[in-house]
């Protein structure tokens, strides 16, 4: 059987629709605020908010939850709020006060499913939390549609925003300057951000989540110059490497997460020697 039968064998399933679709959803959530977050220095945001996403499912367990997503999505959006005003108002700055959020809530969740564990299994629920579950079948139909409406919302925001967003992401000063709420935009931008965390996590895993956000900017950066053309370039890339890493990861019969942040080291480097070449970076 080559590669093409293999690959029409597995799609006849529906939850290999269900990964793609997910998966491509996610990616083009992730990168469409990537370039914004690289940009402002914002990219430990996704670091730090993924540990905390880990930590409110710690939480979920061991009250026994049936449906862990609606505690998980407060308490990762109100740890978004918290950060960027900590960041901001404090005397504990930015890096600071991601580290103390993220470490701790990392520790504290691990403290407690070990504590308190529903399973015998600690280590197999840990991991798969922390790096994705090695399995596709997670993911269900109920989780496509909650992608979708979260991919409309994130791309109604970007584009009614845009203007807003590109003086934010530039120059703070001179957005507040000109009558622009500056905090208001940078909250919705660690929302949405905080949302597309606690969505891609049964794909990806919380560890790896950042790379989605990080990985298709800086590449994207290697070869374009300007903030629209950067953007677009960073959603597509996103988009190829998930579509590839879930393929691959079908095939090859590796973890999905692990994979396609591997795809998207891969083509980083592709786009780090493109931009050598042709001397922009």
């Amino acid at each position: 059987m080559n590669i093409f039968e293999t690959l029409a064998f597995y799609f006849e399933n529906q939850f290999v629709w269900n990964a793609v679709i997910v998966g491509v959803l996610i990616a083009f959530c992730s990168s469409l605020l990537g370039v914004t977050l690289v940009l402002k220095r914002f990219s430990f945001i996704g670091d730090g908010l993924s540990h905390v996403a880990f930590g409110a499912i710690a939480i979920a367990s061991v009250l026994k939850l049936t449906n862990n997503m609606p505690l998980v999505l407060v308490v990762t959006v109100l740890c978004a709020v918290l950060l960027l005003r900590t960041g901001q108002n404090t005397k504990i700055k930015g890096d600071a006060a991601v580290a103390m959020i993220s470490v701790g809530a990392l520790a504290i969740g691990y403290l407690l499913m070990n504590v308190f564990s529903a399973s015998s299994n600690i280590s197999g629920d840990v991991c798969s939390t922390l790096f994705g579950s090695t399995s596709i079948l997670t993911l269900t139909e109920t989780d496509v549609w909650m992608s979708a409406i979260l991919a409309l919302i994130v791309l109604a925001a970007f584009i009614f925003f845009y203007n807003k967003i590109f003086a934010v992401t530039f120059d703070e000063s001179f957005s507040k300057t000109t009558g622009t709420h500056v905090e208001l935009y940078n909250l919705l931008i660690a929302v949405i951000i905080a949302l597309v965390i606690v969505f891609a996590m049964n794909l990806v895993g919380s560890l790896l989540i950042s790379a989605l956000v990080i990985f298709p900017a800086l590449s994207a950066m290697r070869v374009f110059k300007s903030f629209k053309s950067v953007t677009i370039c960073s959603v597509v890339i996103s988009v190829v490497c998930s579509l590839s890493g879930i393929l691959i990861s079908i095939l090859a019969g590796t973890p999905v997460g692990s994979t396609i942040v591997a795809v998207d080291i891969v083509v980083f480097f592709a786009f780090f020697l493109a931009g050598k070449i042709g001397g922009r970076s």
